[in-house]
């Protein structure tokens, strides 16, 4: 059987799978078309406006600005809140829209099988990674058909309407194909180019997100693709999402069949669908019907069919679907390469080994010394009374402690340099490390038996005090970032799974990961032999004399607290700088050695960093609940890397306290 035709055959069975949806899904329908004609422009759950609304504000999708404006006039719950954020998104663009929508246009291309002498369009793929296209399987049913056909970058007119020049690939299913007719997607690596180049590299990518949050029913959705394999054609804005299925997204646009596997993006122009089949009105018999009513029939042409709507695969889905595949480590190393937001990147927590003997051996390298003990600053630096002292997070136990101390400094002249103002010496540094004496100190509490049923439960404390705290960390923090309240059936673990849930939402990072975080920020808290241990470990590697500029991360934000209550006399804080901290919440700060929220006594400066999409500084900012708190700045940290203590130190208005604290004279802190 000849491609082209295999390809039309399977595109008939998607269209009378997406109809027979389409059928069942109407009561859906019909209750959100109820809910526009009494006026709400959205109708879908509170849940998800309130996911939309955090993800277009964090991603910088609307201007906060804009939205403060839309909502500052009046009193307004919250569902009408979101109602009018979402109004001000659809309606208002940048002028970044339409750039940013060519940009993406570029990933986009026409598949072409070669038949009969004569190259016949089958179909639209895009790029998700610099070297993986993703259209339909019905397009590419297997390796075979991907191997025999041409993919084609650039086959659109110029801004002139005249006919640019196409970029022409191959594909390499034998390195990489995936595919899954259920849901009608084919993965498949694309070839270098005759330059030796990656796809990617020329045409730029797609970066596509598991996280919820990007398109809600009423809203708009934007098509670019191939129709009936003409050049390179674009539907906008005149869309909406219609109804959402588990698997599938319905809408209203105009494409015809040759945009299968055309990209469905928001306005934001993040990929929210795989388009896959237009959806035919059908009568009871589940007929497909043409446009003057009649049963379709074959030969009658695709333009006959009175199509009512469009189904695409929901991406979020697909990628759900990759990451359980049980695929190999060179296929896994392709999709690690779609990058973080994916959720197909490696995430692991080490956990290393107990000591054979009860001693750490540690190779002979950088590691410092044979205990992996904190880094002292060189003597005499910045002036020989003034000392700059990092103190780290959770997490660290594996990483070497210079190498840590160089990593911070770096960060911290990145963001000096562009302050105007002069950078440091990591030697000059003090660097306490506490990491290997938390790990050590958290192990009886590990060793008790706890689920082994999900990796989030692995990292999570063993059932009592100190796993009621971390449960209770999360929830706080996920209700201050918009979470809904809990359902009248709802315990505590599912209440604690939803809010996991929604802080990677709303954050891009990790469930792993949060929830690591905040079972180590527990575990300090709530056990006091966990505690006295890591405040040993700290205190003696700081300054016995003298000014101390405390730059702090983190976990480390808290151990700061408990440790301005225990500093030698002599030593004078001139200033404390807190970067992704947790102090916001009522669980951490009430659980302080010297209580809260009220400011330290021992601190002439306090200066506090946080950013909106750092799960664990969701508390933020401190100023609203701490008594006379801290001056502060929010910051915008890269996707992915929220939380990351380099980031926030490269920005201009973190660094300049710090900077501005070690140029000023004793006594005076600008």
């Amino acid at each position: 059987m000849e491609i082209s035709t295999e390809v039309s055959e399977s595109r008939a069975r998607q269209t009378r799978a997406a109809a027979e949806r389409y059928r069942w899904s109407g009561s859906e329908r019909d209750e959100t078309w109820r809910r526009r004609e009494r006026g709400e422009a959205f109708p879908d759950s509170p849940e998800m406006l309130a996911a939309r609304t955090a993800r277009l504000i964090q991603r910088n999708g609307l201007p906060v600005e804009a939205a403060l404006e839309a909502t500052r006039t009046e009193a307004l719950d919250q569902p009408q809140m979101y109602e009018r954020i979402l109004g001000v998104a659809k309606d208002l663009q940048s002028w970044s829209f339409l750039p940013r929508g060519a940009r993406a246009a570029r990933t986009v291309a026409r598949i072409s099988v070669a038949e009969n002498g004569r190259e016949i369009p089958i179909g639209t793929g895009f790029l998700v990674s610099p070297r993986l296209l993703l259209t339909n399987h019905h397009v590419l049913p297997d390796a075979a058909a991907a191997a025999s056909v041409i993919v084609e970058f650039d086959a659109q007119v110029t801004v002139d309407n005249t006919p640019e020049i196409s970029r022409r690939f191959v594909l390499d299913p034998g390195e990489f194909f995936v595919a899954d007719s259920a849901l009608d997607f084919a993965l498949v690596l694309v070839s270098p180019g005759s330059d030796g180049r990656q796809a990617g590299e020329t045409f730029g990518w797609n970066r596509l997100s598991v996280q919820t949050g990007k398109l809600v029913i009423g809203e708009p959705v934007n098509i670019i693709g191939h129709p009936s394999g003409r050049l390179k054609e674009i539907s906008i804005r005149e869309n909406r999402l219609e109804a959402r299925l588990d698997d599938f997204l319905q809408y209203q646009t105009d494409t015809e069949p040759g945009s299968s596997g055309s990209p469905v993006f928001n306005d934001q122009w993040e990929v929210t669908a795989l388009h896959h089949s237009g959806v035919p009105r059908t009568d009871d018999q589940g007929r497909i019907l043409r446009r003057d009513g009649q049963p379709w029939r074959e030969g009658d042409g695709d333009d006959a069919v009175d199509w009512v709507s469009n189904e695409g695969v929901r991406i979020s889905v697909i990628l759900k679907h990759l990451a359980a595949l049980p695929l190999g480590e060179a296929m896994r190393a392709f999709l690690t390469e779609m990058g973080p937001e994916s959720g197909l990147a490696a995430v692991t927590v080490p956990v290393p080994a107990p000591p054979m003997d009860g001693r750490l051996v540690v190779e002979a390298d950088a590691r410092s010394t044979p205990q992996r003990a904190g880094l002292p600053a060189a003597p005499g630096a910045f002036g020989g009374s003034r000392h700059v002292v990092f103190l780290h997070g959770r997490g660290q136990e594996e990483r070497i402690p210079e190498v840590l101390r160089r990593d911070w400094a770096a960060g911290l002249n990145g963001g000096l340099t562009r302050a105007g103002l002069d950078t440091i010496a990591p030697a000059d540094v003090c660097f306490p490390y506490y990491a290997q004496r938390l790990l050590q100190a958290m192990r009886p509490m590990e060793a008790l038996p706890r689920s082994p049923h999900t990796a989030v439960e692995a990292v999570a404390p063993a059932p009592g005090s100190t796993r009621r705290l971390y449960e209770e960390l999360i929830v706080e923090a996920a209700g201050r970032a918009g979470m809904p309240g809990p359902g009248s059936r709802e315990g505590l673990g599912d209440s604690v799974r939803r809010g996991l849930n929604w802080l990677a939402d709303t954050t891009d990072l990790d469930r792993l990961l949060i929830a690591a975080i905040f079972a180590d920020v527990a575990a300090y808290l709530d056990d006091q032999q966990v505690r006295e241990a890591v405040l040993d470990c700290v205190l003696k590697d700081l300054p016995r004399a003298g000014r101390m500029v405390l730059v702090t991360h983190s976990l480390g934000t808290v151990v700061a607290m408990d440790l301005l209550t225990r500093l030698d006399p002599a030593v004078e804080v001139e200033l404390l700088v807190t970067a992704g901290s947790p102090l916001g919440l009522d669980g951490v700060h009430r659980r302080l050695l010297a209580g809260g929220p009220h400011r330290p006594d021992r601190v002439s400066r306090w200066f506090n960093a946080w950013c909106p999409i750092d799960p664990v500084a969701i508390g933020c900012p401190l100023i609203d609940r701490w008594s006379d708190g801290p001056d502060e700045v929010a910051v915008a940290n890269p996707v992915g890397k929220a939380h990351d203590i380099e980031e926030y130190l490269a920005h201009p208005e973190v660094a300049h306290p710090i900077g501005a604290a070690l140029q000023a004279p004793a006594g005076r802190v600008a």
